[in-house]
């Protein structure tokens, strides 16, 4: 499994500009919510999905989302989605619950996950997600956040995620 550094050597090849910001271990929306005003940019949550048919998906979704789960197979083209399990999430992509990012697709190489992301952080100036943990926050570009999930064989579906009402 890759590790952080992995990660942000990846990024440093690729010409990636980045920051990088240390805090408490945050593992929820809620929790995170208080950082948003000391990191700047487009807070995000990730989602990790099983469908019926046995397709993983990390969704990527601005922090505020509410993901329609219903409505959201017909957009991304999958089966039926629910919540993955833990431990498929940490055999799969190297993280635990509360650590879900779509850097972790450097760790899943044989399409077992997919990867999506909204479309309003694809183009975003900065686009903030977890470097592999919980206790820190990493900023880049929405552009640079598609070219690593290129590069690492996890070419992102950019889509408008479908809101729950």
């Amino acid at each position: 499994m890759a590790t952080e550094q992995n990660v942000l050597d990846r990024l440093q090849s690729l010409g990636v500009r980045w920051t990088l910001n240390e805090h408490e271990a945050v593992f929820t929306v809620e929790e995170s919510a208080r950082l948003h005003a000391e990191i700047a940019g487009f807070h995000t949550k990730n989602l990790f999905l099983k469908d019926a048919g046995g397709q993983y998906w990390i969704v990527t979704a601005p922090h505020d989302a509410s993901v329609d789960l219903k409505a959201l197979p017909a957009v991304i083209g999958s089966k039926k989605v629910s919540f993955g399990k833990a431990e498929d999430m940490e055999r799969l992509l190297g993280v635990s619950p509360g650590a879900v990012t779509p850097l972790a697709a450097i760790n899943e190489g044989d399409g077992t996950v997919c990867v999506v992301l909204d479309e309003r952080l694809a183009g975003d100036e900065v686009v903030n997600v977890h470097p592999l943990r919980n206790t820190a926050t990493l900023g880049l570009s929405g552009t640079d956040l598609v070219l690593f999930l290129t590069d690492v064989g996890h070419p992102p579906q950019v889509v408008a995620l479908p809101a729950r009402t």
